[in-house]
């Protein structure tokens, strides 16, 4: 390491929750503990609210860092570089958030990045005080923090070297969000709205839609358990829609830590991907319980708002613990659509969840499955619909693969470079394979 690099605290790099003045009563952007990233830098636009400033909280503008300093936020890592709010603007937000400003804009990306590291979490956990399940960390022990700190030249390098790999990260998922947009419109629109049925009732063909096409969808309706639907479809509860396969115990996998075998995958897994903190199992399992890449996972149980959801497994063979479904199509025709209908249903497995919530946790089971009914189109019109959205989810897919790829990446370079173990050189050479 250069000698260059001098030992300071965190209280002289950077200003610790500084002054960003917001009158009381006033409107203004705001940012909840939940929209805080674990494992990505940016707060999305989509997740900043509006709400009047009450004269208490945490006040920020772009360029800050938010860090989360209750447990077990914390622990999970929510850390934010801010760059959502409306120029020249301040929000506010949690009183939760600890904020530090770089005390030199160009060491923005370098904040940041060192608030990310293991070694100043590892800090700041050490030092939570509080009962159990409050704990938090006090601003005066994150001042504290002590570093080897680089030249600003050289900070400013590791930072922008480091934000490369993020907003490629950042890229891609806008792009997914688009391409999933695109696949949710399109089922609304045949599915839920039924607009080539109206269509065709009205006589006429739906906009952007060839007479073939056409063709495959019913010209009239039938009433139903659900009131009117296309006729010929059928309405089925959406546990017949596919074959659901729950997890095993977590015992039952006789759990390591030493990676021998094959990773459990938890509700944690299905947010994160495997991590180091991820058990393994090498014990002889049914067959049932291996998942692969690109299966189909539904979470049951969980926190309604945050764990209840559906995923598409990115990593390798794994197995799969208790808590999640995979779910099998009976059709490789129906994937696309069981895909989508689960996601559009997340509202209401996670309002079912919420009706059973038990020290925060609430669970769908099968029962409410079994009883929840949905709208199931004939082969025809499945099959046309797969046709199209099937290769949208494949560029999902791969372009979520790429953003893990680069994320691991990150996650490599930054306690290496943030410690000066790694020179900038080797970095870059790493990096510029993504960007060519």
């Amino acid at each position: 390491m250069s000698s260059e690099w001098q030992p300071t605290t965190l209280a002289k790099f950077a200003d610790i929750n500084p002054k960003r003045p917001i009158e009381k009563g006033t409107i203004a952007p705001f940012i909840e503990m939940a929209a805080l990233p674990v494992h990505s830098r940016d707060v999305s636009f989509s997740d900043v609210s509006e709400r009047s400033f009450s004269g208490g909280g945490s006040k920020f503008t772009n360029g800050d860092t938010l860090l989360a300093r209750i447990t077990p936020c914390l622990e999970n890592g929510k850390t934010a570089l801010i760059s959502c709010l409306p120029l020249n603007i301040n929000g506010h937000g949690s009183t939760e958030f600890i904020v530090l400003a770089p005390q030199i804009p160009t060491d923005r990306n370098f904040l940041y990045y060192l608030a990310r590291s293991e070694e100043f979490r590892t800090f700041a956990i050490s030092r939570m005080e509080g009962t159990s399940g409050r704990q938090r960390v006090p601003n005066g022990a994150v001042a504290q923090f002590s570093f080897l700190c680089p030249p600003e030249t050289e900070r400013k390098a590791i930072g922008e070297l480091l934000a490369i790999l993020d907003d490629r990260i950042y890229l891609l998922r806008e792009t997914n969000a688009t391409l999933e947009a695109i696949a949710q419109a399109l089922f609304k629109s045949w599915f839920v709205d039924f607009d080539p049925v109206h269509s065709k009732q009205q006589g006429r063909i739906a906009e952007g839609m060839d007479e073939a096409t056409a063709a495959l969808f019913p010209d009239s309706f039938e009433q139903s358990e659900l009131g009117l639907v296309p006729r010929g479809w059928r309405v089925t509860p959406i546990y017949e829609l596919a074959t659901y396969i729950n997890g095993a115990a977590y015992k039952a996998f006789e759990p390591n830590l030493e990676c021998r075998g094959l990773p459990i995958i938890k509700i944690a897994e299905l947010k994160a991907g495997v991590t180091s903190q991820t058990a393994y199992s090498d014990v002889a399992m049914p067959e049932r319980y291996r998942i692969d890449i690109g299966d189909i996972l539904f979470s049951w149980s969980g926190n309604p708002d945050t764990s209840i959801d559906t995923f598409v497994w990115h990593h390798g063979k794994a197995w799969l613990n208790q808590h999640i479904f995979r779910v099998i199509p009976h059709a490789a025709g129906e994937r696309s659509f069981v895909l989508q209908m689960l996601k559009k249903l997340r509202p209401t497995f996670a309002e079912l969840a919420r009706n059973k919530q038990t020290t925060g946790l609430g669970h769908v089971t099968v029962a409410d499955m079994k009883c929840l009914f949905v709208i199931h189109p004939d082969k025809s019109a499945l099959d046309l619909f797969h046709t199209i959205v099937a290769p949208i989810h494949e560029r999902i897919f791969e372009n979520e693969k790429q953003a893990k790829t680069l994320a691991t990446l990150r996650d490599t370079l930054l306690p290496r470079l943030i410690s000066g173990q790694l020179r900038l050189p080797e970095s870059e050479i790493q990096v510029s394979m993504f960007n060519e």
